[in-house]
């Protein structure tokens, strides 16, 4: 168990997360500030960027846990499971997240589609996460790091994951493209 800092320093950061969230989905993310957002949180601004580095950052304020998972969902699958079965398992549940009104629901997509800043931030983060990804992917199959296999795969499922979370698709075209990454390409678009 954490002790007394940690538990505090945790604290700390989801309430300057959950308090930039709710001021984003109230007065939108462009006619916030970083100063107003440490007011409302009962924080100095030096503190708030102790904890963020950016005010982009405080929407993504789950984007290591989201890493970790992501990666732990391909280490850490079961026996005769492959990778891309473990990835699509991770990516497209079988039923629907709870329609939560926190940062993890339909409000954090809406405002992540809905402002430019936050949607070339996710963009960015998810380089970082397919970067950490394929070096998962290339460690699982016995390649080199750099392997263009486990990059190229790596690259594909997150884009796919990006456009179907971002984008107007479902979860079921998600799980047609992993179906496409099973199977090939060679009949796409064939009569």
């Amino acid at each position: 168990m954490p002790g007394l800092r940690e538990r505090k320093k945790a604290q700390t950061r989801k309430r300057l997360a959950d308090t930039a969230f709710a001021l984003f989905r109230e007065r939108g993310f462009e006619n916030v500030t970083v100063a107003e957002i440490a007011e409302a949180a009962d924080v100095a601004v030096s503190t708030l960027f102790a904890y963020f580095p950016c005010k982009e950052a405080l929407v993504f304020d789950a984007e290591d846990e989201y890493e970790r998972a992501l990666t732990a969902a391909v280490r850490d699958r079961g026996p005769g499971v492959s990778m891309l079965d473990a990835l699509e398992a991770h990516l497209v549940p079988d039923a629907p997240p709870p329609a939560a009104d926190g940062p993890s629901g339909r409000d954090f997509v809406e405002l992540v589609r809905s402002t430019p800043e936050l949607l070339e931030y996710a963009g960015r983060a998810r380089r970082h996460w397919e970067a950490s990804l394929a070096a998962t992917l290339a460690r699982e199959a016995g390649v080199p790091e750099n392997d263009l296999v486990a990059r190229t795969l790596a690259r594909f499922v997150l884009d796919a994951d990006f456009l179907a979370t971002y984008g107007d698709y479902s979860p079921d075209d998600l799980r047609a493209v992993f179906a496409r990454l099973r199977h090939g390409w060679s009949d796409f678009g064939a009569e």
